[in-house]
Formats: C-alpha cells, sequence, structure tokens
C-alpha cells in the first residue's frame, strides 16, 4: 500500500506546494488540501501506518519533521515549531506523540 492508493497524487501534490515556505504548515489545511480529511477512519488508519516509519505505534517528533517528505521525497522538513504544534494538536494524552487514534481523530475533526 502506498499513499497514492488512498489519496490522489494531484491532491497530494497540491497539499505540499500550499506550505513550500517555512513556518507556513498547517496541519489542518493540509489533510482537506490532501483529501485525507474526508477519507474513511480506516483510510485515516491506513495513512498514519505508511507515515509511522519506526512501526512503533505512534509518531514522534523525528518522524513528524519528515511528514511532507512522506508525502512527497524532497519537500522540505517541518520546522521545529511546526512539528511541535502538529503533536500539541493532537496529543490528548500529553506523552508528546501522537498514536493513531490521536492521529485520526485529529484528521477528521
Amino acid at each position: 500500500m502506498s499513499l497514492t492508493s488512498i489519496l490522489s497524487a494531484d491532491a497530494i501534490d497540491t497539499a505540499v506546494k500550499d506550505c513550500l515556505a517555512p513556518d507556513t504548515f498547517s496541519h489542518k489545511k493540509f489533510f482537506e488540501l490532501s483529501g485525507l480529511a474526508s477519507k474513511t477512519p480506516q483510510e485515516v488508519k491506513d495513512v498514519f501506518r505508511l507515515l509511522d516509519d519506526d512501526n512503533s505505534g505512534s509518531l514522534e517528533v523525528e518522524e513528524i519533521k519528515f511528514f511532507l517528505q512522506r508525502f512527497v521525497p524532497g519537500a522540505r522538513l517541518l520546522t521545529d515549531a511546526e512539528a511541535k504544534a502538529f503533536i500539541s494538536a493532537a496529543d490528548d494524552d500529553g506523552d508528546g506523540e501522537i498514536g493513531a487514534e490521536e492521529f485520526k481523530t485529529l484528521v477528521l475533526s
């Protein structure tokens, strides 16, 4: 399975291009532009599994920094501030990471 089996390549490209400059990433806008926000809960969990590079069951700060590159190789890294804001928005249990359920809730909210 790949991200383009769930999301259209054009939508992914649009979402990544929208946040080319540092400190312009908005997770909500990215989820909308990429089409992720309109996917089923299962499809969102499938995307989460593809983003969870180390298969730990959660996305840590280092994985979040590479978030855009998981969608488009060569895309920029998220800044520390963007990565922390992304985690903050989803981290309901305060462990400093985003679990699959937290990710699903954030994407579909």
